[in-house]
Order: C-alpha cells, then sequence, then structure tokens
C-alpha cells in the first residue's frame, strides 16, 4: 500500500532561456522610464507655465517694443524664471541680455557694480531675485536715466505662475486710480487692529504712490510684480504707537505677532519670539556699515502701504503678501527712494492681515475689509 503521505517531488528547475531574460530586462527598464517621462512631462508643464506668465510681463506689464534694450537680472534661485522672460521679451526686441548675479544677503543690498553700470544703459530692466533691488542706488540711477523697472524680490517658479501674478492688471489700475479721490486732502492715518496695532502718523496727500499697479510702459516708471498696492512715505518724525505684525515678516510666515514700539518716527523696541532676535542681529549689521550718528536711522519706518490685489495670497513670500486686497504693510530701513533721508542700506517689510484704517476722519478699512 503506497503512504498517503509521499514526498513531494523535486521541484524542477525551470530553465530560463536568454530571450526571457532579456524581456525581462526590457519591463524592468521600462518601470523607471515612466516615471521619468513623468518628470519630463511636469517639466515641459512648468515651462509653458512660466513662459506664458513671463509673457504677461514682457507683452502687457513692460510692453516692449522692437529694439528696446532689455536687461533681465536674476540670480541662481530664480534661473528658470529668468530664462522664461528672456525667452519672450526676446519675441520683442532683439536686445536682450540676461545676467545671473550672486545671491544677496538681505533686500536693499547694492548689486555688484557690473550689474549696477549694465543697469543705467537700457530702456528696461526686469529684476526677479531672492532679495529687493527696488530700494538701492543702481536702481535708482536706471530710473534717472530714463529705464522702466519692474522688480520681483522673492519670486518662486509657483509664485510666478499663480496667485498675484494671474490677477487682471490692467483693472488694478483702474481700481487704484478711482481710489485716488478717497486720500485727496487727507494727512493723518490711524491704524489699529484686534492684535494691539494702534499707531498714527502723518503723511503728505500728494506723496501717494499709486503706480504699483503692474503697468510699467513708460520712463523713469517702478513697480513690483506681483503688482497691487498703494504706498505713501511717514512723514519723519510724525509715527508713534504700537505695530504688531502678525502676517509676514520679510519672507517667513510668523508663528508669533512681532510688537515694534515706535516713538518719533523710529522702532525703539521689538517683542516676539526668536525672530526678534534675528531682526535685531540683522538690523544691527546693518548699522554698523553706518557713522554712529546715523546709525538709530536703521530702524526709520520707511514706508506704509496696502494691498489692492484680489488674487494675491499670504504664502510667506512678502512680495505677494503686502499685496494681498486688504493687508497693510510697514517697512523698516531706508526711504530714500520715497523722497526719504534714511540712506541705510536694508528695507524689510511686515504684513498686518486683518487692520482697520482711518484718513483723517474717513474709515478706509474694517478689520481688512474695505468700505464702499
Amino acid at each position: 500500500m503506497a503512504s498517503p503521505f509521499r514526498r513531494k517531488p523535486k521541484e524542477r528547475e525551470v530553465k530560463v532561456d536568454d530571450d526571457d531574460l532579456e524581456l525581462e530586462e526590457v519591463v524592468e527598464s521600462e518601470e523607471p522610464l515612466e516615471e521619468n517621462v513623468a518628470e519630463v512631462l511636469e517639466s515641459l508643464d512648468l515651462e509653458q507655465a512660466l513662459f506664458e506668465s513671463a509673457k504677461r510681463v514682457t507683452h502687457t506689464c513692460m510692453d516692449i517694443r522692437r529694439g528696446e534694450n532689455v536687461l533681465i537680472v536674476c540670480d541662481p534661485t530664480t534661473g528658470q524664471i529668468g530664462q522664461a522672460l528672456h525667452k519672450a521679451a526676446t519675441e520683442r526686441s532683439d536686445r536682450v541680455l540676461l545676467i545671473v548675479m550672486p545671491k544677496g544677503r538681505h533686500h536693499a543690498e547694492e548689486p555688484p557694480t557690473p550689474v549696477a553700470n549694465l543697469m543705467k544703459q537700457q530702456q528696461i530692466v526686469i529684476a526677479p531675485t531672492k532679495y529687493s533691488l527696488t530700494h538701492t542706488r543702481a536702481i535708482r540711477a536706471a530710473l534717472k536715466e530714463g529705464a522702466r523697472v519692474a522688480t520681483m524680490p522673492g519670486m518662486t517658479d509657483d509664485m510666478f505662475v499663480s496667485g498675484g501674478m494671474t490677477a487682471d492688471f490692467n483693472q488694478i489700475k483702474k481700481s487704484l486710480s478711482e481710489f485716488s479721490g478717497k486720500l485727496r486732502r487727507k494727512k493723518l492715518v490711524h491704524v489699529k487692529d484686534s492684535k494691539g496695532t494702534d499707531v498714527e502718523f502723518e503723511v503728505s496727500w500728494k506723496d501717494w504712490n499709486l503706480d504699483d499697479n503692474g503697468i510699467c510702459n513708460r520712463p523713469r516708471m517702478i513697480t513690483n510684480l506681483p503688482a497691487g498696492k498703494a504706498f505713501v512715505l511717514p512723514k519723519e518724525g510724525t509715527m508713534n504707537g504700537t505695530i504688531v505684525i502678525d502676517g509676514t515678516w520679510e519672507s517667513t510666515l510668523l508663528e508669533e505677532p512681532l510688537e515694534l514700539t515706535v516713538e518719533n518716527g523710529i522702532v525703539i523696541d521689538i517683542k516676539g519670539d526668536s525672530t526678534a532676535a534675528q531682526i535685531r542681529q540683522q538690523f544691527g549689521e546693518a548699522a554698523a556699515k553706518l557713522r554712529s550718528k546715523d546709525r538709530e536711522l536703521v530702524w526709520t519706518v520707511a514706508e506704509f502701504g496696502f494691498g489692492m490685489n484680489p488674487n494675491a495670497q499670504i504664502t510667506g513670500h512678502v512680495l505677494e503678501d503686502e499685496k494681498q486686497l486688504g493687508t497693510c504693510y510697514f517697512s523698516i530701513g531706508d526711504n530714500t527712494s520715497l523722497g526719504g533721508n534714511a540712506s541705510v542700506g536694508i528695507h524689510i517689510p511686515g504684513v498686518i492681515t486683518k487692520p482697520s484704517i482711518w484718513l483723517d476722519d474717513s474709515q478706509i478699512l474694517d478689520d481688512g475689509k474695505f468700505i464702499e
């Protein structure tokens, strides 16, 4: 009788011929290739999106004309944007130069001398860079020579193809123009919010700048992109009170608010988490480069403005954050580009998310919403 528990026969080795091995190799090699194809397609989509946004800058915002000298200044963080702008600009002019300069260390730091010299020879300067060149002597010199300038501090690939950059800049220009009547003959600005902001200061109503609308098509014009804000120089020595920055400071989304105490237009104290210590160090380094009698001026409240771009979002990039409709911002540092006397080589803004604002006795914003 046969045993019911027979041993299993030894499994026969399956012989794999060379053709099968080659087929397996092909299949295995195809799997990462599919991933690579997806990456390539994604890259192509981004490249196309960057180009389309670049055309909006070169064709609509700057209105580049045939034969105009165009300089695009980027740094290692904005190389793809620079290339897209170069490609778009060459559709309008054959005199387009792209230059990559070293990344700066802070806003308002002067670009290298060769870059500054090139700027003065252009009709158009477009500068997507990590840190802002807006408040530099180089930009002021280029404007004086007749250039029109668009700066894009902190610009990223995502920002360039979405958010505030997708706004209708012609409509923003119209909104800002219509707003001018509310500013007329108003001298005193009062800003409050629920976090503790309570500050007053004087302005000259004729100094309000309503040109930050994204349309920069005439000599000596300058704009930030994405655009959409109204801003002014606070009269030096007139600001007193408390400013609580609860949105972003420079390019940092704040976890805890920063509280700035202001006396006679100068920040005399700053409180907050570790960000406050970093700010003291940063401004202290800028002050150390100045004459002793001028060092206090690094803490000048240099600029005030409010956002008018309905597509802008608070993302941690102050370039866009300060444009969000219903926010306001204060900048500390250099105010010479607005006609002030604090030439200190640093200029950093902080955003308040839901302010209430009065011009004399007329309220224009209530908890982040414009009053019709």
